[in-house]
């Protein structure tokens, strides 16, 4: 799916990291889960927290804030896991992003939606599809297929392959 049929698709899932709104496109979004045990893997950049057992598939989850660079923060009973398809060159690939909250779907129309910022975000520019208001408040529209990126992907099943069969029958 191309940014600009992303964009048109004004349905959101809002989460919270912090005090920080974010939102994923509903259309790039499979399920929300509870959190869940998850299956720390060897030699894997910081941010993928591990694997989980979705229907017997072992799926790479990747804490948001550490991606972000935001501070830690201790895992509530609010802390869910968002399955997310991104598309890759090689693909779909599923993946989940463990966000401290999800708030609700909201719809946003067009003159609602403004370009990302060139400065002045929290996180880097490359992961903002746009800001969209909502009342008062903004809220940070991202395009996961930026965020999340094949190498990384890479880095993780490699992990995965050494961490042996245990990690997806976890």
């Amino acid at each position: 799916m191309d940014e600009k049929s992303l964009i048109d698709n004004h349905q959101y899932l809002t989460f919270s990291l912090g005090s920080e709104g974010f939102a994923l496109n509903i259309a790039t979004v499979r399920e929300v889960l509870e959190l869940t045990a998850i299956t720390k893997v060897p030699r894997v950049p910081p941010f993928m927290r591990g694997v989980i057992n979705l229907r017997g598939h072992a799926v790479p989850v990747v804490d948001m804030r550490k991606k972000f660079g935001l501070r830690a923060a201790e895992d509530t009973v609010n802390t869910c896991i968002i399955i997310v398809e991104v598309d890759f060159e090689s693909g779909k690939q599923v993946l989940g992003a463990l966000v401290d909250a999800v708030r609700e779907v909201l719809e946003l129309r067009g003159e609602d939606i403004e370009p990302a910022p060139r400065m002045g975000a929290a996180i880097k520019t490359d992961y903002i599809m746009g800001m969209g208001k909502h009342g008062d408040d903004f809220i940070i529209i991202l395009n996961n297929n930026s965020i999340f990126t094949e190498d990384e992907l890479a880095a993780m099943s490699q992990g995965a392959d050494q961490a042996g069969p245990d990690a997806a029958a976890a």
